[in-house]
């Protein structure tokens, strides 16, 4: 299901029986253990977490009445280089050595303790009515979007500025956007100075 998910799928829609969102991710990724597709834990925990988007959890009270107590949504965690080359600017070796433990505890904390997923309930049930929790990330709601026709996309955007105050660019503006930065880029890499010797006054 993980694999199919990856490549060549639109989307992808199962069942499960975890209570909570985190026992969700710990089952799938026990389950690919298992099956011996992946032998480390943090490798399977990140395939798991890169499909994950919703998680619609039904529960039964006590009448049989089923219902959606609420839908989660799975962000994951993007891992950025946030080491430094302040040693550098160090004059003693004091500074270097702080700089240097510096890094080297971000390194292990990364290695030891990483924060593979963040998850946030956008939809809870309260007291027989459903109530908006926390705002879809930016991500996901491009995702959604690039899936609507103009109809629904507008209405989609006014949706989500009257319950979460946020007015969503159009997919024509983001690529428009997209573009500028990229030639902004290859500006600046074109007006790097070249290396050499200064040429000579005459």
């Amino acid at each position: 299901m993980i694999q199919s998910a990856q490549v060549a799928s639109k989307f992808t829609l199962f069942t499960h029986h975890a209570k909570t969102f985190p026992d969700l991710v710990t089952a799938l990724r026990n389950s690919m253990l298992r099956a011996g597709v992946f032998k480390d834990e943090r490798t399977a925990e990140e395939q798991v977490v890169s499909v994950l988007n919703f998680d619609i959890h039904l529960v039964k009270d006590f009448r049989g009445r089923r219902y959606i107590e609420r839908v989660t949504e799975c962000i994951p965690v993007e891992q950025k280089n946030e080491y430094t080359f302040d040693h550098r600017k160090e004059k003693t070796f004091e500074g270097k050595f702080d700089k240097f433990v510096d890094n080297a505890t971000y390194y292990f904390s990364k290695s030891t303790n990483r924060e593979l997923f963040k998850y946030q309930n956008v939809l809870e049930y309260h007291d027989g009515t459903y109530v908006l929790t926390n705002r879809i990330s930016d991500k996901n709601i491009y995702a959604m979007l690039n899936n609507m026709d103009e109809l629904d996309q507008e209405d989609f955007k006014k949706f989500c500025e009257r319950n979460w105050g946020i007015k969503i660019k159009s997919l024509a503006d983001l690529e428009d956007e997209k573009e500028n930065n990229q030639k902004n880029e290859t500006v600046q890499v074109g007006a790097t100075s070249k290396r050499g010797r200064r040429p000579k006054n005459v």
